[in-house]
């Protein structure tokens, strides 16, 4: 290894990288639902369009669905309790819409595959169907599922039903867990032959397995239902709505073995905490989300929604009431060990390193030598190091052996400055893309891990290792991480917003999937923009308050392509003056460095290059 690279490879950066990337590449959409009609001649063609996923917070999924009276086909009566304590599956249907009768055959087998796993299949019709009409079409499609009519859309009303199409995934305590189409098979204007995303099998494997899918929502196509949506009723408790608005935004911080300052799993932690709770959730800064909703539409918006965030301030405001437990949630089985599952390849620092009490801790760079047969694409990787609370961040560096074919394609890392292979830090270190996508290990490779390791008064010996799945087949699309940085700047003694831009022209088409802002403590704003070859121009990304204690990474919902020539420009704004509580010496000119206590300035995008 050169000098020069050895010289660059020293900086500093703390990097999220989280299974959020995945949600967003294979489906995309705008945050509300497209009317499921026919398109008319003439009329664009988007209806024509696989599902697009949608803002889960808006439509219900993480809550508890109250239990619905309801009459079936047979003229018997019940209510959905009747089902709890197995996984449920509402099917919107009904005799007439076409892509019901598409899919008819579709839900048959789904139930027959998911019956020995004990989940429980039923129709729900909210049109005006004759009974003869719907035993009708039950025989010639072999429905043995419970059919229930819903004419008036009372359950249709609650579940926010929007089409024929619109499957629902309750879990064994009745908390919607996926709603949307079944697969991307059929749609207004197209089939496939086979399904590349099965929305409905996906999500009730993924609750079976006591977690929540990966994909929460989607617009399901199919003939419109317009009914009024049915808001719940009643005291807000621990049991019926707060457990779960907490499993949903706070506990995968905010339980044991994480980075959280105190647990939230039980009721009894959450009143401990709670006038906490109300200060942080009121000022906002928890949970922790800090893009602009002026600019972009993200698919791991972490913030709460205002119905939640109402319910959650008004539950402590009104006493912190426990409620019934014939409410309560499905305890969730967090992950123990690697969060990505059983890895096919471990590749371990290979010796601890001991980390002191006190003192600053240079940046370690441990290089391990891979010894696969072959090339590698990675479907999914996690970093775990043994003392997390002394790890500030891990990053990883490929070097290609010289010998490879795609030798001369060797990423120009600069230490991170101009990107990675994988990155971690405390608490969130993993990754998991879809089918179809992947990241490139060369046969060969040498791996350089960069440790940053501060000290905290305890001392500690890590082990840093990286797990890897790899992919069943080579992917359709490589992923690539890469940085836009600015090294040549000076910020000022005692100024308060001084700027750095850093600009990337695009030398090929490009679909950006993602962005991660990085400055250090001095860090206040930081946006994003695209200057296209014509000349418009446009804020892909806006961040009024940076906040360096959060790496978070910002998911376009929907994929951005790029024509080549386009300029990327990252701009950061930065507080030097002794109005910055956590700024080291306001009294001191700043320059680009490793530690936190100098600067940086690298705007990362996640991105797939497409042909020119």
């Amino acid at each position: 290894m050169q000098p020069r690279f050895l010289q660059r490879i020293a900086l500093g950066l703390a990097v999220l990288c989280t299974s959020s990337l995945v949600t967003a590449v294979l489906c995309q959409d705008d945050p509300q639902p497209k009317p499921a009609k026919d398109p008319a001649p003439g009329e664009s063609a988007e209806l024509k369009q696989p599902p697009k996923t949608l803002d889960q917070r808006q439509w219900r999924v993480g809550e508890l669905i109250e239990d619905l009276a309801f009459t079936d086909l047979e003229g018997k009566t019940g209510k959905l309790s009747d089902f709890k304590g197995k996984p449920l599956v509402l099917a919107m249907t009904n005799t007439t819409c076409p892509i019901c009768k598409k899919y008819a055959p579709t839900l048959v087998g789904l139930q027959k595959e998911c019956a020995d796993a004990g989940v429980t299949f039923v129709l729900l019709n909210a049109s005006t169907d004759d009974a003869a009409k719907i035993k009708d079409a039950n025989a010639r499609y072999g429905f043995t599922a419970r059919y229930i009519v819903d004419p008036k859309g009372e359950i249709a009303g609650a579940l926010r039903a929007t089409s024929t199409g619109d499957c629902f995934v309750l879990d064994a305590a009745r908390t919607l867990r996926y709603r949307g189409a079944v697969d991307d098979q059929y749609g207004l204007g197209y089939a496939l032959d086979h399904p590349r995303t099965s929305y409905v099998r996906d999500a009730i494997k993924d609750v079976l397995a006591g977690k929540p899918p990966m994909i929460g929502a989607t617009w399901a196509p199919g003939c419109v239902l317009e009914f009024k949506a049915v808001a719940p009723t009643g005291d807000i408790t621990w049991h019926n709505r707060i457990s779960r608005i907490l499993e949903t935004n706070c506990q995968e911080c905010h339980r044991k073995g994480e980075n959280g300052p105190f647990e939230l799993i039980t009721y009894d932690d959450a009143k401990a905490n709670a006038p906490t709770i109300k200060r942080v959730v009121k000022n906002g800064t928890m949970p922790p989300w800090f893009a602009s909703a002026e600019h972009g539409d993200w698919s791991n918006n972490r913030s709460l929604s205002e119905a939640d965030k109402k319910d959650l301030l008004g539950w402590i405001e009104n006493g912190c009431k426990l409620g019934d437990e014939k409410d309560a949630a499905a305890k969730r089985d967090w992950p123990q060990g690697w969060r990505i599952g059983t890895p096919d390849a471990i590749v371990k620092v290979p010796q601890p390193f001991k980390v002191p009490a006190k003192g600053t801790v240079q940046y370690q760079y441990r290089y391990v030598s891979t010894d696969f047969d072959s090339d590698k694409w990675i479907q999914a990787m996690e970093i775990r190091s043994t003392a997390r609370q002394a790890v500030h961040h891990v990053l990883i560096f490929l070097i290609y052996p010289p010998t490879h074919p795609r030798a001369k394609e060797q990423p120009d890392d600069a230490g991170g400055t101009r990107g990675y292979f994988m990155g971690m830090v405390p608490g969130q270190g993993h990754i998991v893309l879809p089918q179809g996508q992947g990241k490139f290990l060369p046969k060969g490779a040498r791996m350089v891990f960069q440790i940053h390791y501060t000290t905290n008064g305890e001392t500690y010996e890590d082990e840093t290792s990286l797990g890897m799945i790899f992919c069943k087949e080579r992917p359709e699309t490589e992923i690539k991480t890469v940085g836009i940085s600015n090294e040549r700047f000076r910020i000022p003694a005692g100024a308060d917003n001084h700027e750095v831009r850093s600009v990337r022209r695009l030398e090929t088409n490009c679909r950006i999937l993602s962005f991660m802002p990085h400055m250090h403590v001095r860090g206040k704003a930081y946006r994003y923009e695209v200057e296209y070859p014509d000349g418009r121009s446009e804020v892909l990304l806006d961040i009024p308050r940076y906040d360096f204690n959060w790496q978070l990474i910002y998911v376009l919902r929907q994929p951005l392509d790029l024509p080549k020539g386009s300029k990327i420009i990252c701009t950061g704004w930065f507080d030097n003056s002794d109005k910055n509580p956590a700024n080291p010496d306001p009294k001191k000119d700043v320059r680009f460095g490793e530690q936190t206590w100098e600067e940086m300035q690298i705007g990362y995008v996640n991105l797939i290059e497409l042909p020119n």
